[in-house]
């Protein structure tokens, strides 16, 4: 049995660990590190930072009154080395950002406790209409040039910006001859090396032709073997119930970049990309206690987990626009998800398409398939308003997107009714500078949707609850049941104001107040229609509803448009050889969104979340950095509609509520890198309900290094993950369902990276 670690225990062990990592070499620690090469510290609070994100125009840290990192390249290509799944990243580097389940599916990763709006250049990768939460696993790090994180609601970009935003920008061609960038790497578990070997080799093409075209062409491919946790069990294919794993699958990635500089600051960009991922699971998953695993009495039968996503975007810039800068955005995505196939199993999955056979109640086409078709149109202008006020900018615009989503089973059949959402928005966002050391800033956005819902059939159910009997439950049939659409219309005007104080030339304060608008998840709730005990019927008598209770419209069952308000104070900045931010923040809504497990269903509150973050590093010698990265969160919410928050928030939207990494990198005289990273997250037992419903979470602290060498004009490393092969739960991974998930045991990666 694994012995309990409290946090605090845990985080002054590994502090002790990464202090050790400096008295290492101790005679050269006054040597400066290599060009271009920091001892491995993120520099994410360097006030002169230029972002895009947080204002949709470029704007310094120190003119933004919200938290905001920066990871640049050299973090990625750290971070890289231990594994390449973006969430696995922003997990260790964002604080509020959840564990990542380990697995292709985000479920129930979030960013303070809300949905987190996940663009790539610009361009929205979610699927808001259905969330089914799977892209940031699937993200090739390669081609990323850093990635903007802005925290809180927002009313720029819309699209369900509920916790915040992150954007990956990609790599941009150099001036100079073509570059040829190679990253290839093999990883495996120590408990089974043979079996669990995942390769990946990406290989990176960009360059500039004189006074013409530039160009990046990129290709990633990954495979990986079995999956095993610390005890040396092999982990399941599904232990999320539906959501798809992190074995057996081959995965790829594809991006073509051309760009031309017109005369003027004008450009023209075309991007192109593919992501695909295909698991071939072997076995069906058991859930029963203690813990998720395989199935081995019972081979999978269902087709692969799938991903098929292609986007296409076109974006032209004119930085002498009479009104300013100019920033126009096209973008096309074709998105199709395949998810597992999953048979009945009380109480762990016990709402299964209904065969008609009691003896088997699961129908063969019992997996589903997402599609979704979305489009839209952006513009932004950035306005000097120096006329009027000297400094003061209007950044202004609009956005119309146009989507369709829709969810089938293997045999065609929906699975929710089809839906076409048509999103208008404009906005205006003033800066204002008040004297030398305070600048202001806010705006409005308008935002409208055109829900336009079709009718459907929602295909029968075989359910079960909780009954005296020899099995321990009783069957029944939930039959099928006919839903009416029709055309609905939401909208909102949201707002944010903030601002930020200097205090000297390096620090400041910031606050403010923003707002984020969405039309939450509308295909869960649809697909939910009836699902209720009081349309079940006997499994003798399978249709027994009568004609008056065969149908039900979607303006009975739609969920409401949520309005979320983020409130923000923090402070962040550098003195001598340290920086750092600390942040609190406070999150409400009168319409949140839970999913209960148990009974499958979706339910919207009021609710309450708030939390403290902390970002910290300092350079103890030119060769030696250590940091920190800390954060707290909890929430509650009225679980009975008296207007009281009378309960916590389930595990699905807070997790555990304290995290932290804390992290020392060391550069030798001759190149060599080591970088020692701890890991650990906290306990959490709370009430979720009047009744004192309670899932217990069990905290742990994990170690991972990496050891990085100048080779052959490149780069070669090996890394090691969860180093002293601790069996953990994964909090995330076991809050998606409340049935507890293994974390990955020890993992080594040997790699190596070279630019010609």
């Amino acid at each position: 049995m694994t012995r309990p670690i409290s946090l605090a225990t845990s985080l002054a062990a590994l502090l002790a660990s990464s202090i050790a990592v400096a008295q290492v070499s101790p005679q050269s620690a006054t040597r400066p590190a290599a060009p271009g090469s920091p001892a491995g510290a993120p520099s994410t609070i360097d006030l002169d930072t230029i972002t895009v994100t947080a204002a949709r125009a470029e704007r310094s840290t120190a003119e933004t009154p919200q938290s905001v990192q920066v990871i640049d390249r050299t973090e990625i290509e750290q971070q890289l080395k231990f594994s390449s799944n973006a969430a696995a990243a922003l997990g260790k580097l964002v604080p509020g950002y959840s564990m990542s389940t380990q697995t292709v599916s985000s479920a129930s990763e979030n960013y303070r406790g809300r949905d987190l709006l996940v663009m790539i250049d610009g361009v929205p990768m979610n699927t808001p209409l259905r969330d089914v939460s799977r892209i940031l696993s699937l993200i090739d790090l390669n081609t990323v040039e850093r990635i903007e994180v802005v925290a809180g609601a927002s009313s720029l970009y819309g699209a369900g910006a509920t916790g915040g935003t992150v954007n990956f920008i990609t790599r941009t061609a150099a001036e100079g001859r073509p570059r040829v960038t190679v990253n290839t790497a093999i990883r495996g578990f120590t408990r089974n090396i043979g079996r669990s070997l995942a390769p990946e080799a990406s290989v990176t093409v960009s360059g500039k032709v004189p006074d013409g075209v530039d160009y990046l062409f990129s290709g990633q491919i990954r495979g990986a073997g079995r999956t095993y946790d610390g005890a040396g069990r092999e982990l399941p294919s599904d232990g999320l119930l539906g959501q798809g794993g992190g074995d057996r699958y081959k995965t790829g990635n594809l991006l073509a970049k051309l760009g031309y500089d017109f005369a003027g600051g004008k450009r023209i960009e075309l991007n192109t990309s593919w992501i695909g991922f295909d698991q071939d699971p072997k076995y069906l998953t058991n859930y029963a206690a203690p813990f998720a695993r395989p199935d081995r009495t019972q081979l999978y039968t269902g087709e692969s987990v799938l991903e098929d996503t292609k986007s296409v975007s076109l974006r032209y810039s004119d930085a002498d626009f009479a009104l300013g800068k100019l920033s126009l955005l096209g973008y096309y995505n074709d998105i199709k998800k395949r998810f597992n196939f999953s048979t009945f199993s009380y109480p762990y999955n016990s709402q299964v398409y209904y065969s008609f056979n009691p003896l088997s109640p699961t129908s063969r086409d019992n997996q589903t398939t997402l599609y979704s078709q979305r489009g839209g149109l952006n513009v932004t202008i950035d306005t000097p308003l120096d006329a009027i006020l000297p400094g003061a900018k209007l950044t202004w615009g609009g956005d119309l997107i146009q989507e369709k989503t829709w969810q089938t089973l293997t045999n065609g059949q929906d699975v929710f009714t089809p839906l076409k959402q048509t999103t208008a928005a404009g906005f205006g966002q003033l800066q204002i500078p008040i004297g030398e050391r305070v600048v202001l800033r806010g705006g409005l956005r308008y935002e409208h949707f055109s829900l336009s819902v079709s009718d459907y059939t929602r295909p029968a159910a075989y359910a079960a609850v909780a009954a005296n009997n020899a099995q321990g439950y009783q069957a029944f049939v939930l039959p099928a049941l006919r839903v009416l659409g029709g055309d609905f219309d939401y909208s909102a005007l949201t707002a944010n104001l903030g601002a930020t104080i200097k205090l000297s030339e390096t620090s400041e304060i910031f606050g403010g107040f923003s707002q984020g608008f969405a039309l939450p998840d509308v295909g869960a709730f649809t697909r939910r229609a009836g699902i209720s005990t009081q349309y079940a019927c006997p499994l003798q008598l399978p249709n027994c509803l009568p004609a008056s209770r065969q149908t039900v419209s979607y303006s009975s069952i739609a969920p409401k448009a949520q309005i979320v308000n983020n409130y923000e104070l923090g402070i962040r900045g550098s003195y001598d050889r340290f920086k750092g931010s600390l942040t609190g923040f406070i999150s409400t809504s009168d319409d949140g969104v839970t999913f209960d497990s148990v009974t499958n269903s979706m339910s919207q509150q009021k609710e309450r979340i708030w939390g403290v973050e902390a970002t910290g590093d300092v350079t103890v010698t030119d060769a030696f950095t250590m940091g920190t990265v800390l954060s707290w969160r909890e929430g509650r919410y009225d679980t009975n509609g008296d207007g009281k928050l009378d309960s916590n928030l389930p595990n699905n939207r807070i997790g555990s509520p304290w995290r932290g990494m804390l992290y020392g990198s060391y550069r030798f005289v001759n190149g060599v890198q080591l970088r020692v990273e701890g890991e650990a997250f906290s306990d959490r037992d709370v009430a979720i309900d009047l009744r004192g419903t309670r899932y217990k979470l069990k905290g742990a602290a994990t170690m991972n290094v990496a050891l990085t060498a100048p080779v052959w004009e490149g780069e070669a490393y090996v890394a090691v993950n969860n180093l002293f092969d601790r069996a953990y739960q994964n909090p995330t991974a076991t809050s998606v369902r409340n049935l507890p998930n293994y974390g990955w045991g020890r993992t080594v990666t040997l790699g190596f990276r070279k630019t010609f």
